[in-house]
């Protein structure tokens, strides 16, 4: 016994002098983590981690140092290093672990993380799209398999990323070794900081071996994604903070990312390289990319006022030369997690690249049209094989060709990011239109000249049309969208009922036959029977007109303004459970809050009075101390239409 105590006694001394080495190693490694220095970080957390240590923190610090590094497959194995320590993890590594699992091709249990990271996250956008779309990976295999995809043939063993069409060239970053004396090593990869390169389209179609592209451009640091103008005298390009031989730092010391501008003098020579004036030392501003009329500068960042990692933000460039002010792109577009790497076609379609959608893993390219006015309708992926389970990013096409080229980091490329070339043998459009036939339920004779209205999800009116002679209408919709269509005839009762649009091209079909009304007009009559109206019901306590009320007022408002002499009475009721007098109350700001909608929407007031019942004109036996059912005390919840006067 004794000797065994003796034993034990001396492997514990032994063991606290090893953890005290691995603790002040971690230590070490820490300082290389905070200071971006991923690949030094790693090095030294793994040779820890080998000797058997564990800890919570280091593994959160190797999962993260290979994510952020883009190395997603040994990410996720330390990041099941760390679940397999702790499951109660903050909810963004969920998040990381799940994109990191898509790498692998563990899309099941990625899928279960998702919803955990959607149980834990709250509010969050990236959930609600997973959430909202389980069947992610049906809709990419529907957009996969329209791409031709090979290698540049430009690419290094090292970083080859982003590009740009220039003239007759395709400019684009790499951290190649350029031949000189001394290499400047960017700690974060352990490679020398970018310069650009340009590469000369032959004959052929290929690309000539890459150039370094202009001294005056390239500098001793970072230098990435140019974008240039139609006449290709002003450029735009990334760089990191520095300018005339002066480098500017945050508040931790770090060299961010700003946007310079070039102009190009009669020799060729780039000159005039200035700054943004919307940068900051203080935040991200990066990846250029300009609208096809030049007048739009549309860029990534993370300036106060991000929704996530990164945002997509857009700039007008004024006729002086001056900006207007940077505009979020919106949730529309942005995320929680990474939009970046703009790319504008010259047949307004938005490309970017995100790891806040639900995708392959990683970084995935996606596309969304640009609407006329503003806004963006479906985004779309890309599909494979421009996207796989690695980061794809930087997609530049040329709208007439349909060729282009992408970067990715996927297994098989020549270096740590690589440049591929693409056509395009089908585009991504969805197209698709509803139409139907209206007409008599009872007989089956087509309706001509009925109105038709469409609604979208919301309730807010879309477009309206007049059926032919034939009964026929027809509207354009966008794929994947829900809609309510809504069908009206003189003496009949109106009838809507909701479509969703399939998710692929097409045609969706939904007729609709409307009954003979049950009743004329005439004073004394409810409105909402002669026409098919339902009652406008409320919420339990309250008098807000809900979306779906909203969409009923609507009916009333289109029938008042056929009949402009009109008049109506506005009553409410409520159901039995508070007090009398408080539902008296409650039901006359309900009756008074639906006037106010149809007097906004351009009803005179003296054409309306309204009125509260209370719980006095119950429509069932649901009074004081009777057990019923929610549904039947929101029946009695209700507002009836009572015109007063025709004429």
């Amino acid at each position: 016994m004794k000797i065994q105590n003796i034993f034990y006694s001396f492997f514990l001394t032994v063991l606290s002098f090893q953890s005290y080495g691995q603790k002040a190693a971690v230590e070490a490694a820490d300082k290389q983590y905070e200071n971006y220095a991923y690949v030094d970080a790693i090095a030294t957390y793994e040779r820890v981690a080998e000797k058997g240590y564990k800890d919570e923190k280091m593994f959160q610090k190797l999962g993260n140092a290979y994510y952020f590094n883009a190395d997603l497959a040994k990410a996720a194995y330390w990041y099941s290093e760390l679940f397999a320590m702790n499951q109660e993890q903050p909810a963004e590594y969920y998040y990381r672990y799940s994109q990191a699992l898509k790498s692998i091709g563990d899309y099941a249990k990625a899928d279960k993380m998702l919803e955990q990271f959607n149980k834990k996250s709250g509010n969050d956008q990236r959930a609600k799209l997973f959430m909202e779309n389980k069947n992610y990976l049906k809709d990419i295999k529907a957009n996969s398999g329209r791409y031709t995809i090979a290698d540049a043939g430009i690419n290094s063993e090292y970083s080859d990323y982003g590009s740009s069409f220039f003239n007759n060239k395709l400019v684009f970053a790499s951290a190649r070794d350029t031949g000189g004396v001394s290499k400047k090593i960017f700690r974060w990869t352990n490679q020398t900081f970018t310069n650009l390169y340009s590469s000369e389209v032959n004959a052929n179609g290929n690309l000539n071996s890459p150039v370094l592209f202009d001294n005056k451009i390239n500098s001793k640091f970072h230098e990435s994604s140019p974008v240039f103008t139609n006449d290709g005298k002003t450029m735009y390009f990334t760089r990191n903070n520095y300018l005339n031989g002066r480098k500017g730092e945050d508040d931790k010391k770090i060299t961010l990312l700003k946007i310079y501008k070039a102009t190009r003098a009669e020799d060729g020579k780039w000159v005039n390289i200035t700054a943004l004036p919307f940068n900051s030392d203080q935040y991200n501003v990066a990846h250029p990319a300009l609208s096809p009329n030049g007048e739009t500068l549309y860029f990534a960042s993370d300036m106060p006022g991000t929704l996530g990692q990164s945002d997509l933000f857009k700039v007008a460039i004024l006729k002086d030369g001056t900006y207007g002010k940077p505009e979020n792109l919106g949730s529309a577009i942005n995320t929680e997690g990474r939009e970046t790497f703009p790319f504008v076609s010259d047949d307004n379609e938005l490309y970017f690249a995100t790891d806040g959608r639900p995708g392959l893993g990683g970084l995935d390219l996606f596309v969304a049209k640009m609407k006329k006015q503003d806004g963006f309708e479906e985004i779309q992926n890309l599909g494979a094989p421009v996207n796989s389970p690695a980061d794809d990013f930087a997609f530049l096409i040329d709208a007439n060709s349909r060729t282009g080229f992408f970067t990715s980091n996927r297994p098989g490329g020549k270096g740590y990011d690589d440049i591929y070339k693409f056509t395009e043998i089908k585009k991504i459009s969805c197209e698709q239109s509803l139409s139907g036939i209206i007409s008599d339920q009872d007989t089956g004779l087509v309706l001509a000249n009925s109105v038709v209205s469409l609604f979208d999800e919301k309730f807010v009116l879309l477009k309206e049309t007049k059926a032919d002679e034939n009964g026929y209408y027809d509207f354009q919709l966008i794929c994947g969208k829900t809609y309510y269509v809504r069908a009206a005839q003189e003496n009949y009762e109106t009838k809507e009922e909701a479509v969703t649009i399939a998710k692929n091209s097409g045609r969706t079909n939904l007729s609709l036959a409307l009954s003979k009304a049950s009743c004329k007009v005439a004073v004394g009559d409810d409105l909402g029977k002669c026409f098919g109206i339902k009652m406008i019901y409320f919420d339990l306590d309250k008098a807000l007109i809900r979306k779906e009320a909203a969409f009923e007022l609507e009916k009333i408002l289109d029938v008042m303004k056929q009949y402009p002499k009109m008049k109506i009475d506005v009553r409410s009721h409520t159901d039995s459970r508070q007090t009398a007098q408080y539902n008296l109350a409650l039901s006359d700001r309900r009756a008074k809050a639906t006037a106010a909608w149809l007097i906004k929407n351009g009803i005179a007031a003296d054409r309306l009075s309204a009125k509260g019942y209370g719980e006095s004109q119950l429509v069932n036996k649901c009074s004081d101390g009777v057990k019923c059912s929610e549904e039947d005390h929101q029946a009695n919840r209700r507002s009836e239409f009572i015109i007063l006067a025709l004429e």
